[in-house]
């Protein structure tokens, strides 16, 4: 069984809860705290697993890797169905640039050792921190709902795939940092139609909070 060390409000890490539930894979928890009381990415212990300090990990027949967009793509490549990307090229061209706007562009510019950053070393306050995040997520989601099919309740295909994974994490940031979202109603929908689905609905930081 794969054991993945998780942390339940990370983006990556909610990501890859919804891809292992969409594959069907079991796995088992590993929880890493990131919350600013115990830091436990920062241990030595948890260093020597993942020296990038970061989560998602897996540990795969004993071997540990991280990054959840090539943890992903194993995924996809090692249990194939059901597909997480459509079979024309290019429709899994656009699926795959979609997500990595997230992946690439959104996410890292807000990563909470990024704020945590903002905050010690350049005296950011509440405020001009929420200023950062609401400012990438919204020029982020800007160009998204403008690449999002028009058509169907999910974006690439009739089930949601590696453009969903990472889409839906984000709109939960976004809504947890109270930014607006009306403006973009594709990605609303789409994000609607997936909470109906137990693989994402299971992979929900508040459904796997530790007790």
């Amino acid at each position: 069984m794969l054991k993945l060390y998780d942390y339940w409000r990370s983006s990556a890490s909610y990501r890859m809860r919804i891809a292992l539930n969409l594959k069907q894979v079991e796995y088992e928890t590993a929880e890493v705290s990131l919350h600013p009381d115990h830091l436990a990415q920062n241990s030595a212990e948890y260093r020597a697993i993942n020296p990038q300090m970061r989560v998602p990990s897996i540990d795969i027949e004993g071997r540990v890797f991280g990054q959840s967009m090539a943890l992903i793509e194993w995924l996809e490549e090692t249990k194939p169905n059901p597909p997480l990307l459509p079979s024309d090229p290019m429709a899994r061209l656009s699926a795959r640039a979609f997500a990595d706007i997230v992946a690439c562009d959104i996410h890292p510019l807000n990563n909470s050792s990024v704020l945590k950053y903002l905050r010690e070393e350049f005296s950011a306050d509440a405020d001009k921190v929420g200023a950062w995040y609401g400012t990438w997520i919204t020029r982020g989601f800007e160009a998204l709902e403008a690449l999002a099919p028009k058509d169907g309740s999910f974006l690439f295909g009739d089930t949601p795939g590696l453009a969903e994974i990472c889409l839906i994490p984000q709109i939960y940031n976004a809504k947890r940092f109270n930014i607006g979202l009306s403006a973009f109603p594709r990605l609303l929908e789409a994000d609607a139609a997936c909470a109906e689905i137990p693989a994402f609905a299971n992979a929900v930081p508040e459904a796997v909070k530790p007790t």
